[in-house]
């Protein structure tokens, strides 16, 4: 029979030169946050189900791979078996929960304001279609223990400054405030209890519009008269030149206009090819979010590549007390299909050389002796066996980015490097 090597539906095996690429972005964001004061940290990709479940994640709880207990834990053969019976552990769907968890277990070991970044593989059992993926990268950082508008402040310029390293310009910030979005909400005359929700109905406009968001919330028996108060709501905050000191008229507090308007003004006055604007359309998905929220357009392709906000009631699920907490995810696989359709080429490549040999026991430790010479000279060096046909396999590895070459013989004096 015989067996099928793809790997699994909505994942992917990556290439040599797909992981060059990969390995370039993520050293190019993480050298931009280093140099931001923020450290690196691991979780692991497995989280109790518990946690997971009780992460108001929003869709993605519907999104959860969940694992099966093993030996004795599971016990098929008991009655009215529940999936807490069968269930114990899931694979994490974000960063952010597993940092919330990994802050409550470390916190006597960690700054009293803790900048972090995390890397590293989630996974969601979304439906594989193109862009989206079953396992995938993402890339965080956060800044825990602080609660003015400066820890955004300090996401925003970092995240702006990686983007703009990556080559990437013209990039427009979006920015809003849950605060806001509940004053909309409830003041339309939804139930205070629901706003939650409500956010992630209307966090579906970009897919659905919004007379398929009307539709979702009617269908879930909110009255037309509401729901177009919200919406005539929206459409007044959302028009070009709205004053944020409006905002008082619908309940928003002083302190969140004015942390929304010295956001907008720092960013606007800093040197560079992006935009930042006041945006009430903007929900974000999680229905941890309790403050400031952004997200970054890349208007090239029309597509989200950053997104983020502040979480300052998750943290105290795990603990005894709250603690302020705000996060900022690059769009990691986003970033690297746009570079790839954009023909991106990496600066400042290393070049590769290759040292063709003959398999000739006596020579052989000749041979690794000079390639490690050359490598002390700051060369990449690959050993490649020479093959009779010696113009077919330079093509070969002309093909495969080595720049030159060298045939090692042992009676020459000086071994000439070719370009390819």
């Amino acid at each position: 029979m015989k067996v099928n090597t793809n790997p699994v539906r909505g994942t992917r095996d990556f290439l040599p030169a797909d992981v060059e690429l990969r390995d370039y972005v993520r050293e190019t964001i993480l050298g931009v946050y280093k140099k931001h004061g923020f450290t690196r940290i691991e979780t692991p990709a497995l989280e109790n189900s518990q946690i997971l479940m009780g992460s108001e994640g929003g869709e993605n709880l519907k999104l959860i791979y969940k694992i099966l207990k093993r030996g004795e834990k599971l016990n098929l053969t008991k009655e009215n078996l529940q999936e807490k019976d069968l269930v114990d552990m899931g694979l994490r769907y974000d960063l952010t929960l597993p940092l919330s968890r990994f802050y409550a277990n470390n916190q006597a070991n960690l700054p009293a304001q803790f900048k972090s970044v995390q890397i590293g593989e989630v996974y969601r059992a979304e439906r594989p279609q193109k862009g989206r993926f079953r396992s995938f990268i993402q890339c965080d950082i956060d800044i825990i223990g602080d609660d003015s508008y400066g820890a955004e402040l300090d996401l925003i310029s970092t995240t702006a400054e990686a983007l703009s390293k990556l080559s990437f310009k013209g990039f427009k910030i979006r920015v809003n405030d849950r605060r806001v979005l509940r004053a909309m909400i409830v003041g339309a005359g939804f139930p205070s209890e629901k706003v939650g929700s409500i956010c992630i109905t209307i966090d579906k406009l970009d897919k659905i519009g919004m007379d398929g968001v009307k539709n979702e919330l009617i269908k879930n028996e909110y009255s037309e008269e509401v729901i177009n108060k919200f919406i005539n709501s929206l459409e007044q905050l959302s028009k070009e030149g709205f004053d944020l000191e409006e905002l008082k008229s619908i309940g928003v507090e002083e302190e969140v206009i004015a942390s929304l308007k010295a956001v907008i003004s720092v960013v606007s006055s800093q040197n560079g090819d992006f935009s930042i604007v006041f945006d009430p359309s903007l929900v974000r998905g999680m229905g941890y979010y309790t403050g400031m929220i952004f997200e970054i357009e890349y208007s090239d392709f029309g597509v989200s590549i950053a997104g983020g906000g502040r979480y300052d009631t998750m943290i105290g699920r795990f603990m005894k007390n709250d603690v302020p907490a705000v996060g900022f995810s690059i769009g990691f696989e986003r970033i690297i299909a746009i570079l790839q359709e954009k023909n991106f080429e990496i600066p400042f490549k290393e070049d590769k050389t290759a040292l063709l040999y003959e398999l000739k026991n006596d020579e052989l430790l000749k041979v690794f002796s000079y390639a490690d010479t050359l490598r002390e000279k700051g060369m990449a060096v690959s050993l490649i066996q020479k093959q009779k046909k010696l113009g077919k396999q330079i093509n070969r590895l002309g093909e495969e980015g080595f720049k030159s070459f060298a045939v090692y013989r042992e009676n020459e004096e000086e071994i000439e490097i070719k370009d390819i």
